[in-house]
């Protein structure tokens, strides 16, 4: 199919905002616990989901075995997923925290051979150990930055943990996909499951729900859910169609340039030739990952 005008705004807009919410969660993490700040934005997105899925006669009802799944679903993908990211964020800068996630396609590939039976081939686990040496060498001078304390490690550890988290919640998005229900109800399910779930997790561990009255939390706050939750995951769907997984797919080996970019110039990452040679690693291991026969 021939790349058109209307194909490569799809392509430009996902990776375009996919990229630049990483930057946007910075604005969240202050006055308002994390946990919540994602309950907020999860249940934006939901009702937004729902209102279209009415607005459209876009079918909602599935059965009880499904809501299981989309419960799976939700509680990684939407749940506990971005709870994990937006503490990593705390302590390591979002475009640190964007290129570790890009790790995303090897757990993906990995957790497809067990859950699902999908093959694994060399190039895959070569291209999988390339990526995570890349993720080491772009991490290395945290290390050194951040030799007197916990944050970077802490840090680290919560972004490995989010990428996992979301693997398993692709598989069951995988899962869901397959039984022919539209995607804008899969999601609208989903994320309404993840916010019950971290509301659950905050109601038991006595987080205190506030809201910060500021232009930059309410702005990011209606950036992620809106544009970042709802309208990308609707651009990639598109590209997913017109064009195929495969090459859709490639967004994943830019969207960590766009973000550790807009780190540089808002978040003042310093680079370094080491750093610059691991995230060029990371990117070929993607690569190689990615365009696997």
């Amino acid at each position: 199919m021939a790349i058109t005008p209307y194909i490569s705004f799809l392509y430009l807009s996902t990776i375009l905002i996919w990229g630049s919410t990483w930057l946007a969660i910075t604005y969240q993490l202050g006055e308002v616990d994390p946990l919540v700040s994602i309950i907020y934005r999860m249940t934006l997105g939901s009702v937004l989901l729902f209102i279209w899925c009415l607005a459209r006669k876009i079918p909602l009802k599935i059965n009880p075995v499904t809501h299981g799944f989309l419960l799976a679903q939700g509680g990684f993908l939407f749940g506990l997923n971005f709870w994990a990211i937006y503490l990593a964020e705390i302590h390591l800068t979002s475009g640190i925290v964007a290129v570790i996630f890009s790790l995303l396609v090897f757990f993906n590939i990995i957790n497809g051979r067990i859950f699902l039976k999908q093959p694994v081939s060399g190039i895959t686990l070569a291209g999988g150990i390339i990526g995570m040496l890349g993720v080491g060498m772009l991490f290395y001078p945290e290390i050194i930055k951040y030799s007197s304390s916990e944050n970077s490690l802490i840090g680290f550890s919560m972004a490995v943990l989010s990428v996992l988290i979301a693997s398993f919640g692709n598989i069951a998005a995988t899962r869901n996909g397959r039984t022919g229900l539209s995607v804008w109800s899969i999601n609208a399910w989903s994320m309404l499951y993840g916010s019950v779930t971290l509301l659950v997790i905050a109601l038991v561990s006595g987080v205190e729900f506030t809201y910060e009255t500021t232009f930059e939390y309410t702005a990011s706050l209606v950036y992620l859910s809106v544009f970042g939750t709802v309208l990308v995951f609707g651009a990639y769907l598109k590209l997913l169609v017109s064009i195929g997984p495969d090459r859709a797919s490639f967004t994943a080996l830019i969207i960590p340039f766009v973000a550790i970019m807009l780190s540089t110039i808002f978040e003042d990452y310093q680079w370094t030739p080491l750093a610059i040679a691991g995230f060029a690693t990371v990117v070929f291991g993607n690569f190689l990952v990615i365009t696997r026969r």
